[in-house]
């Protein structure tokens, strides 16, 4: 049981049909005997619920009963239902009237903490130091991938200071209106990824009769064509003539290279420059306040809201208190759980915002005939969840307990102080996209079935939801918080988690990275017409 009043307990073992189970309820309570078998990580009943009455689970409803329950039920699929329906002017008007504020006066601050970061200089620290290669249309990604491949693991290693070459290849750029949202957002990816804090210096290839030319980067994104000799690597890139809020980056067209071939051969000269560039930075020690964290969940079960999702939380609490920032997205994994994110905003319109993309949401997949109860996975499902209300509520815990500050768009800027949301889909590749896009130099993500995730060019932190799963994929998980399942605090496996941040922020790499992982999950996501 996870919150007093709770119709349901999960399951830290495989339960079997008879057996006596010592209740969690008032000591002196019968034993609880399952009615049939019961896997891990699924909901039993602990009392007894009425058709069409609320289900409760972390102490809020996670849906309705469809036929009655008694003790000692599998509660799943077959018994519960969503019944959440979200309503803006409640969830406005029923935020709490004070919230606590982050003004550095009004916020305690803990003991310094540093850690080793990549000083651009300019108020941006990265965790890491890229050379990215990105296209600006999909017909440019094959070129892309294959400059990369003319710099293998032998060569790289002339450029020490240098962690690599990251690659953000897609699916569109062209067969879109111009200028419309769905090119402004794409528009959008590419520059914050040109402009990451993570990335020593960029090399941005296209066709050449895509709608995303160098042109419309620079009218609408600020995204400054360089020039780039490479025809040595000591002095053969032109001093931008950047300014304001513009970003320089080095283009290609092959169209005006004279096609595949050309572009490859002049691209590998241009990368050899830029892995120069790169290489002239050094990791020095910066303050914890230049962290920004990605907050995401991807293959959750039963453990994850219990156990990984809020030792994130934790992080994310101890990252704001050093005066960093800690980003949440997956708008359709907030459903149902809204009121806990708007009780803590920091105005009434930041709660609004929140809403209003929800509703948007609604409206979208209303569009196509679904719904946002469809949000669970078979395999979330097979791993105790059941609605999209009870996922919800695991995955807001990875927000810890800080004020919302704000509620941006899909790959816009994030604040660098504070709690935020980001706007996007639940698809875990093109939201971890969004939130590298607006600046996160890295991320925690929880997985409780065991997703596989790298996301180059930031490090990916992977949190295992229960050891069974840690142990079973050691090679892909960096964090075991399913001890927490032992007895362990919250508190104290958070803070263990927080201390291997540090480390991974210095440049320890994370099991993503161990296995070259991040070269295919750059995912825009774009909402509007294919033309």
């Amino acid at each position: 049981m996870l919150s007093e009043g709770d119709h349901v307990g999960v399951a830290v073992r495989r339960l079997i049909a008879g057996e006596n189970i010592e209740s969690p309820l008032a000591s002196g309570s019968d034993p609880i005997v399952p009615g049939q078998a019961i896997p891990a990580g699924h909901k039993i009943a602990l009392r007894s619920v009425a058709i069409g009455d609320p289900v409760l689970k972390y102490g809020s409803p996670i849906g309705v009963a469809t036929e009655a329950i008694s003790v000692g039920d599998h509660v799943h699929s077959h018994n519960l239902a969503d019944a959440h329906e979200s309503n803006m002017g409640n969830a406005v008007t029923g935020r709490r009237s004070t919230v606590r504020s982050l003004d550095p006066e009004n916020t305690h601050r803990p003991q310094r903490r540093e850690f080793l970061g990549y000083d651009r200089g300019d108020g941006r620290v990265g965790t890491r130091n890229y050379v990215l290669i990105a296209s600006r249309v999909n017909c440019s990604a094959t070129v892309c991938h294959q400059i990369a491949k003319r710099f293998p693991v032998e060569r790289l290693a002339e450029f020490p200071n240098v962690d690599g070459i990251a690659l953000a290849t897609h699916t569109t750029g062209c067969a879109l209106q111009y200028a419309s949202p769905k090119q402004q957002a794409l528009g959008r990816v590419l520059r914050g990824y040109a402009a990451h804090a993570n990335v020593g210096a960029t090399l941005m290839i296209g066709l050449g009769c895509e709608q995303t030319t160098p042109e419309y980067l620079k009218d609408h994104h600020r995204l400054v064509s360089i020039g780039v000799n490479g025809s040595s690597k000591n002095n053969a890139i032109a001093e931008p003539s950047c300014q304001n809020d513009e970003v320089g980056v080095a283009m290609l067209t092959m169209q005006a290279e004279g096609g595949t071939r050309a572009t490859i051969d002049r691209g590998e000269r241009m990368i050899e420059t830029l892995l120069d560039q790169a290489n002239q930075f050094r990791r020095t020690p910066v303050d914890a306040s230049h962290l920004r964290l990605a907050l995401e969940c991807g293959g959750s079960d039963g453990y994850s809201g219990v156990t990984a999702n809020p030792v994130v939380g934790r992080v994310a609490d101890l990252v704001v208190a050093h005066g960093g920032a800690a980003v949440l997205s997956e708008t359709t994994e907030i459903y149902g759980a809204e009121h806990l994110l708007t009780s803590r905003a920091v105005s009434d319109e930041v709660a609004a915002k929140l809403i209003a993309k929800i509703q948007w949401w609604k409206e979208h997949v209303a569009v196509y005939g679904g719904v946002l109860d469809n949000n669970p996975s078979i395999g979330n499902k097979a791993g105790g969840l059941t609605t999209i209300t009870e996922k919800s509520l695991g995955a807001v815990a990875k927000s810890g307990t800080s004020p919302l500050v704000d509620v941006v768009d899909y790959a816009a800027p994030i604040p660098t102080q504070g709690l935020s949301v980001m706007d996007t889909p639940g698809f875990d590749p093109a939201s971890v996209t969004g939130k590298v896009a607006g600046g996160c130099n890295l991320v925690l993500f929880t997985t409780g079935r065991g997703s596989c995730f790298g996301g180059k060019p930031v490090p990916v932190i992977k949190i295992a939801s229960n050891s069974l799963l840690f142990e079973s994929m050691s090679e892909d998980m960096d964090f075991d918080a399913g001890v927490v399942l032992t007895g362990q605090t919250i508190e104290s496996v958070g803070d263990r988690l927080w201390e291997q941040v540090l480390l991974h922020a210095s440049g320890t790499a994370t099991c993503s990275e161990q296995l070259g992982l991040g070269d295919h999950e750059f995912v825009p996501w774009t909402v509007g017409p294919t033309l």
